[in-house]
């Protein structure tokens, strides 16, 4: 499975990619409590989720600045 791309992540509208940060969040969370009680089968998976939210995040930031320097 390829990492995301994130074009995918700017082409989101505005509540489509706080939806998307917040299942990210919650696949992370999953995947420690997995971790935690020895049931995680694919390890590489932290690196996908924390790759997509770093992703989504960074085009989140870049909206609000582009929204706070046309203010």
């Amino acid at each position: 499975m390829p990492l995301p791309k994130i074009s995918e992540a700017r082409e989101l509208t505005d509540e489509k990619l706080v939806e998307e940060i917040l299942a990210v969040k919650k696949q992370l969370f999953q995947l420690r409590l997995q971790n935690a009680t020895r049931q995680l089968d694919k390890p590489h998976q932290f690196k996908h989720a924390r790759h997509r939210l770093s992703q989504l995040m960074t085009v989140e930031s870049e909206r609000k600045r582009a929204t706070v320097n046309e203010s």
